[in-house]
C-alpha cells in the first residue's frame, strides 16, 4: 500500500460495534491514536470521547477538523444516510463508510428491493405502498400467503421489520405504518414482502468501488425471545463463523449475490467505500437477499473483527483509499459468540439509569469481552443503563460450545436490575454438532 497508515483516527457512534472497532483499530501494529464520538461508558474508558451524537454531522466534521483527524470510521446507518461521508469527502478527510447515494441501500428498503430486481439478484417477491395506498395494501396482503413481512421503508433502528402470522394483524401493522404512527415517518411507505423459509446469515462485505472482501460468516438472532420468539430487535446475539454457510454455499453466495450486488451499486453511479452487510434467506431454492445494511452489523462485529488476523485499520484504510486489491484477509480458526444483554422491556418500553455491576477482567472466563453498547456513568460515576441493548457478552474458544458455554458463564456475573439475555444464543449450530 503506497499511502501511509493515518495516525489519529475518530470512530463515530455509541454501541457495541464502536466499542469492538475502537479495540480492534487501538490494537494496530501502528499504535493510532483512536478516539470516538460520542462513545460510551466502556469505550470512554479506553480512548476519548466527545459528547458530540451521531447524527450531528455538521458537528462531527468540525470535531475531526479541531482534533486533525486523518481517518473517520463511521459505525451507525443515520449519520451515513445523513451525508456525513460527503462532508468528511469535501474536507479532505478520508473516510470508511459509503456517501449518502450508497446509504440509500439502507435508509430506503424500498429503493433496494427496486435494485435487486432491476439487477436480476435474487430476493423474495414483494409490492410497494405510500400512505395513499391504504386500501390497496390491505387488498394485496388479502392475495398472498401468511406469514407475511411488511417492513417500514425508512430507517427504524433495526427494528421496523414485522413478521406476521395473522391476517387481521398484519392489516393493522400496514395501517399503523402507513398513518406514521407505529414508526413515524420511516413507515409511511411499506414494502409487503413474501415470507422466505430457511436459516439466515449475515455476509459483510468490505467494498471499495468494484473491489470487495467477504468477512466470516456469522448468524444473528433477532426475536426478543428464546425459540425465535417476539417481535424483531436490533439484534439479541450471534456467532461466527455460521457453518450453515458452507464452503460451496458461500462460493454460491458470492457468485449470485455478492458480486452483482457490488456489480450492480457500482452501474448505479454511487460513491461506495465501505461495509456491504447482506442478510441472505438460505432457502431450498438458494440464497436470497432479505435486506442490505450500509455498515458493520451489530452484533455481528463482536464475533466477526476479533476473529480477523489481519490488520483492521489497514484494511479499513486500503477499501478508503481504492487499494482493497491489495489485502489478504487472514482468519482466525477460532470460534465467537455473543450474547447480548438488554434492559427488561426491550424493544418496546425500558427503564434507563439502572446501575450495572461488572466482574473484574481477571474474573472473565478466558477468552471472554464485555463490549458496552447502551451504557453511561451517573452523577456518582457508576456505570448505569442508557439504551435498549446495553452490553455485549463475547467469548472465543476453539469450539462454539466453549464459546457458548464461556459468555454465558460470564452474563451470568453481570448484576443489573433490568437485566434480560436470551439463552439460546448459537442452538441451532450446536444442536446439528456432536456433544
Amino acid at each position: 500500500m503506497r499511502e501511509p497508515l493515518p495516525a489519529s483516527i475518530l470512530v463515530v457512534g455509541a454501541g457495541g460495534r464502536e466499542h469492538t472497532l475502537v479495540r480492534c483499530l487501538v490494537a494496530s501494529p501502528g499504535k493510532p491514536r483512536v478516539i470516538c464520538a460520542p462513545g460510551n461508558a466502556g469505550i470512554a474508558a479506553e480512548v476519548a470521547c466527545f459528547p458530540v451524537a451521531a447524527d450531528d454531522i455538521l458537528g462531527l466534521v468540525a470535531l475531526a477538523q479541531q482534533e486533525k483527524i486523518q481517518f473517520v470510521v463511521i459505525g451507525p446507518e443515520a449519520p451515513l444516510a445523513l451525508g456525513l461521508a460527503d462532508l468528511l469527502i469535501a474536507a479532505g478527510i478520508p473516510v470508511y463508510g459509503p456517501t449518502a447515494d450508497g446509504a440509500r441501500l439502507e435508509a430506503s428498503k424500498v429503493f433496494t428491493k427496486q435494485l435487486l430486481l432491476k439487477y436480476h439478484i435474487p430476493t423474495a417477491p414483494a409490492a410497494v405502498f405510500n400512505d395513499r395506498e391504504i386500501i390497496q395494501a390491505v387488498l394485496y396482503l388479502r392475495s398472498r400467503m401468511l406469514p407475511i413481512v411488511i417492513k417500514a421503508d425508512g430507517l427504524a433502528a433495526g427494528k421496523g421489520v414485522v413478521i406476521s402470522r395473522d391476517l387481521r394483524e398484519a392489516e393493522s401493522i400496514v395501517r399503523d405504518m402507513l398513518y406514521g404512527t407505529r414508526f413515524g415517518d420511516a413507515g409511511r411507505k411499506v414494502l409487503i414482502e413474501d415470507w422466505m423459509y430457511g436459516e439466515e446469515t449475515s455476509i459483510l462485505v468490505v467494498v471499495s468501488g468494484r473491489d470487495y472482501i467477504i468477512l466470516p460468516t456469522s448468524q444473528d438472532h433477532k426475536r426478543i425471545g428464546d425459540g425465535d420468539a417476539g417481535p424483531n430487535t436490533g439484534g439479541m446475539g450471534t456467532y461466527s463463523p455460521a457453518e450453515v454457510v458452507t464452503p460451496e454455499m458461500l462460493e454460491r453466495i458470492d457468485r449470485e449475490i455478492v458480486r452483482p450486488s457490488v456489480e450492480a451499486i457500482a452501474k448505479e453511479g454511487m460513491v461506495f467505500r465501505g461495509t456491504l452487510f447482506i442478510g441472505v434467506m438460505l432457502t431450498d431454492k438458494g440464497p436470497s437477499v432479505i435486506e442490505y445494511n450500509t455498515r458493520f452489523g451489530d452484533p455481528e462485529t463482536q464475533v466477526v473483527l476479533p476473529r480477523l488476523e489481519t490488520d483492521l485499520l489497514k484494511l479499513l484504510w486500503a477499501a478508503a483509499t481504492d487499494h482493497l486489491r491489495e489485502i489478504e484477509l487472514a482468519v482466525r480458526p477460532d470460534h465467537g459468540l455473543c450474547v447480548v444483554i438488554a434492559a427488561r422491556g426491550y424493544p418496546d418500553t425500558y427503564p434507563k439509569g439502572d446501575v450495572i455491576t461488572l466482574p473484574d477482567s481477571a474474573a472473565l472466563p478466558a477468552g471472554t469481552t464485555i463490549y458496552h453498547a447502551g451504557t453511561t456513568k451517573n452523577a456518582a460515576g457508576e456505570i448505569v443503563t442508557n439504551g435498549g441493548r446495553v452490553l455485549g457478552v463475547t467469548a472465543f474458544a476453539s469450539t462454539l460450545r466453549v464459546a457458548a458455554d464461556r459468555a454465558y458463564a460470564a452474563c451470568e456475573q453481570v448484576q443489573c436490575a433490568s437485566k434480560y439475555f436470551r439463552r439460546d444464543i448459537g442452538a441451532r449450530q450446536l444442536k446439528r454438532i456432536a456433544p
